[in-house]
């Protein structure tokens, strides 16, 4: 692997260890802040509400001004919203915390796109592995990302969360030194390849299309929702803030630790068999928090339910990348981040209100028809796709 993808892996470390104090920690300021317990969720969901925004434009900005410039724009961005959100909590205003967020979510929708970043700085022989070398950077967020929701959390003396914030600063900050380094090449794109250019409709009707997208929409609301919900329902059980965040450190290294073999997975299983695999983990994992509410089971749970996203995500975009031309690029890679992430975005709105009002179990009883549902569309258009390339990604 060259330079660039190992930088770009390094970057989405620190985008992960980002997202990562974000779980842990807007949930509880949304508890202390939020007028009422159907608004506790909202910021994280303004984050998302952000990141669905960011997804089109900051794929057609890139096309216009290169990767790097976008991921600096975007990186700049979540600087901004990170200071807006320590504003927030030191005024105490939930409103302008969730303001903060919204711009911390377009910030990580530009960081969203450094996976195919990765992809365009290596050969095509390489796909995958890049894919998964910058998956992989989740690993470091997962070691790094819950003991600074621990440790910062209390670096403002009289200011509840504020240095959480102030180190998610700091960290975009790094991304942007380490993105001097990246070197992307831009695709030379000729007037006959713009002329031959499919309409959006024809690419987002192909059957590898439908099952990449799917599968992505799928394994990351399910994945989200039960994320988001996991530290509310362990509050709710009496655990304490140490506890529940090293729960989510052992989910993100479910997430991102498979990413060391997922590529060579799908090269020699494919790209369909592993996310069929990655369905039937998230259902073990509805089945696991099901079955009580220790810490074990929180644990083992969300363990499950990071291997299951894993496989089926990183399946998802390899398989996206063979969807289109290189003058299709930026319109197609727009459409499926848009599509993934807006439900992405819907799941995250609807967390605080099913959890305080159907409650834990009704929320895992909900995932079993939606993945059900998702292994099944998979199976059908699978069957669809013309040649054994597109199944293999």
């Amino acid at each position: 692997m060259n330079r660039s993808v190992v930088l770009l892996s390094l970057c989405q470390a620190l985008l992960g260890t980002g997202n990562i104090l974000l779980v842990a920690v807007t949930g509880l300021i949304g508890q202390s802040l939020a007028p009422s317990s159907s608004m506790i969720t909202l910021p994280v969901a303004m984050q998302f509400v952000g990141l669905m925004l960011a997804t089109i434009p900051a794929s057609l900005i890139m096309q216009k001004i290169g990767r790097r410039n976008g991921f600096y724009l975007g990186n700049s961005i979540g600087i901004g919203g990170a200071v807006l959100a320590s504003m927030a909590l030191m005024s105490e205003q939930f409103y302008l915390f969730c303001v903060g967020t919204l711009c911390l979510g377009v910030g990580i929708g530009f960081g969203a796109l450094y996976r195919f970043a990765a992809v365009e700085a290596s050969e095509p022989a390489q796909k995958n592995r890049a894919i998964s070398l910058v998956m992989l950077g989740g690993v470091l967020a997962a070691l790094i990302g819950p003991a600074l929701a621990v440790q910062s959390r209390d670096w403002v003396q009289g200011y509840d969360f504020v240095g959480s914030f102030v180190g998610l600063m700091g960290l975009y900050i790094l991304a942007l030194l380490l993105l001097t380094g990246v070197k992307i090449p831009k695709p030379a794109v000729s007037v006959r390849s713009q002329a031959t250019a499919r309409p959006l409709i024809e690419i987002v009707s192909q059957p590898i299309f439908v099952v990449a997208v799917v599968a992505g929409m799928t394994s990351y609301a399910v994945m989200n929702l039960l994320m988001t919900a996991t530290p509310l329902a362990m509050a709710r059980c009496g655990f304490s803030f140490p506890q529940t965040t090293w729960v989510i450190e052992w989910h993100v290294l479910g997430m991102f630790l498979p990413s060391f073999f997922t590529g060579r997975l799908i090269q020699r299983f494919g790209a369909v068999n592993l996310m069929q695999c990655g369905g039937a983990l998230l259902l073990l994992c509805t089945a696991i928090n099901l079955n009580g509410q220790s810490e074990w089971h929180f644990w083992c749970a969300l363990v499950v339910l990071g291997v299951g996203w894993n496989f089926m995500f990183i399946s998802a975009t390899s398989l996206v990348t063979s969807t289109y031309r290189e003058s299709e690029r930026a319109k197609t890679q727009a459409t499926n981040e848009f599509l993934v992430f807006g439900m992405v975005t819907l799941s995250a709105m609807l967390t605080g209100w099913l959890e305080a009002t159907v409650g834990w179990q009704t929320m895992n009883w909900m995932m079993v028809p939606i993945v059900a549902w998702a292994m099944l569309v998979i199976a059908i258009f699978s069957r669809k796709m013309t040649s054994r390339a597109e199944c293999v990604g």
